[in-house]
């Protein structure tokens, strides 16, 4: 994947998901109130790091990800933002741990970068390591896919989106059984922190929910989306549905997310929390 030719799409759904991440932000700080530093495993282009900044006013906040243009566009976010002085970044896989931070994390954010790393045992084992003593590893993976659309939708098959997310859960399996040194790996989080030595303390689920109608910003992100779905699983999915997801896609077509009026954006994320014992 490509990381760098998706961030024009990266930073427009992590900023229209922002509600949700603000959320889970002052859920944490009740669960550490005040960190000297904290790391975002996986950051991106930074929107979220950023968001951290901002909700911890007290911490240095670094950004590691593996993919210099993301960490550039970081950088420039929290320029803009007025948080340049304690933001920096760190260009480094995190399947070889995080290095070359100033000294250990107290709050370690790890969003959905977790499932891109072939070990993900040995991954969490690398952010333990990074962790101060008593500090805490917030893990966002899982929750539930981000629907748009009804069942029924008066073109097409009805169910669209749940064979779109069929298909993607194949795609899933095959990219992460392709990726360097693939393990498999049961999707228990809670006990994954509890086998790399943390003590699992909390989990938490947070709801976007956008209803219809929706803003410009909400519907451009949709048509993103579901052209990002329909050119990554062309293959996968059925030719019907390839017909009815151009159908949607196509500004002229009076059916398509262009103009419906019944689109939204519903999701649903869980942080899963664990703690390094003193």
């Amino acid at each position: 994947m490509d990381f760098s030719q998706m961030l024009p799409m990266l930073v427009q759904e992590a900023e229209l998901f922002t509600p949700a991440y603000v959320e889970a932000a002052d859920w944490l700080r009740e669960q550490r109130p005040e960190p000297e530093l904290i790391v975002d495993a996986g950051s991106g282009p930074g929107v979220i790091s950023c968001l951290l900044a901002e909700k911890f006013p007290g911490a240095r906040v670094v950004a590691v990800d593996g993919v210099e243009p993301l960490l550039a566009e970081a950088r420039a976010r929290a320029e803009r933002l007025g948080l340049a002085d304690r933001f920096s970044t760190v260009e480094a896989e995190l399947s070889d741990g995080i290095v070359d931070v100033e000294y250990p994390a107290d709050l370690l954010w790890a969003s959905r970068s977790l499932h891109h790393v072939g070990d993900q045992r040995a991954a969490l084992e690398g952010f333990v390591r990074s962790l101060a003593p008593g500090g805490t590893l917030a893990l966002l993976e899982g929750g539930l896919p981000t629907r748009f659309l009804p069942r029924d939708i008066g073109i097409g098959r009805p169910g669209l989106q749940a064979r779109i997310d069929a298909v993607h859960d194949e795609w899933f399996t095959r990219m992460r059984s392709e990726l360097p040194g693939s393990v498999e790996e049961t999707e228990d989080w809670p006990a994954l922190l509890t086998a790399v030595g943390l003590r699992h303390t909390a989990t938490r689920t947070f709801l976007l929910d956008l209803p219809a109608p929706l803003s410009d910003e909400a519907r451009a992100f949709v048509v993103t989306a579901l052209t990002h779905r329909r050119n990554g699983l062309a293959e996968g999915l059925d030719p019907e549905d390839l017909t009815t997801l151009d159908r949607l896609l196509d500004p002229d077509d009076k059916t398509s997310v262009h103009h419906r009026t019944d689109v939204f954006v519903l999701t649903a994320m869980t942080v899963y929390v664990g703690v390094k014992p003193e």
